[in-house]
């Protein structure tokens, strides 16, 4: 039976990769493992140390590492995140502080943005005076514009329509 820090490895190994089994887990999802679980803590452990334990432990050419290898990883962080303890009692804190955690979902993390913002602008009710008056009711900017001049003159200028004329 698996343990549960090798649970929480599954469970991070498989974030926003459908093909994967579990066995081996990224460079990024190793980092966000560490970020959630709270084993980077931004003084003793940082996202730095995270990338360079991983391409230490991890095979020359390969982009993952198995669980073995993570447990390799794990010891060497442990060191600096508990740096009193021998390498197992860290490793074991640091199993603890990763039991039971499951990837968090960030809003738009790994989700598609949604319009909001869009729908913001083209909402005419949260405009006023004239230019509440340039949207018609489904957001469409057409309604209460007046013609354009495109002589390439602006609106008040005297000499306007003069060009081709001789004085």
């Amino acid at each position: 039976m698996a343990s549960e820090a090798e649970k929480t490895f599954q469970r991070f190994a498989v974030l926003g990769d459908s093909s994967s089994s579990g066995a081996e887990i990224n460079n990024k999802n190793f980092s966000k493992l560490c970020q959630d679980c709270g084993i980077t803590d931004g003084k003793t452990v940082t996202s730095a140390d995270v990338d360079t334990v991983f391409n230490k432990v991890k095979a020359k050419d390969a982009g993952t590492i198995t669980f073995q290898q993570f447990t390799e990883a794990m010891k060497e962080l442990s060191q600096k995140r508990f740096k009193e303890k021998s390498p197992d009692q860290g490793l074991q804190d640091i199993y603890h502080l990763m039991e039971g955690k499951n990837p968090a979902t960030t809003s738009g993390f790994y989700q598609a943005a949604r319009a909001g913002a869009v729908d913001l602008l083209t909402d005419n009710n949260k405009y006023t005076s004239s230019h509440h008056e340039r949207l018609d009711d489904s957001g469409k900017g057409t309604a209460g514009r007046e013609e354009t001049d495109n002589s390439g003159y602006g609106r008040a200028h005297k000499a306007a329509g003069t060009y081709d004329k001789k004085n």
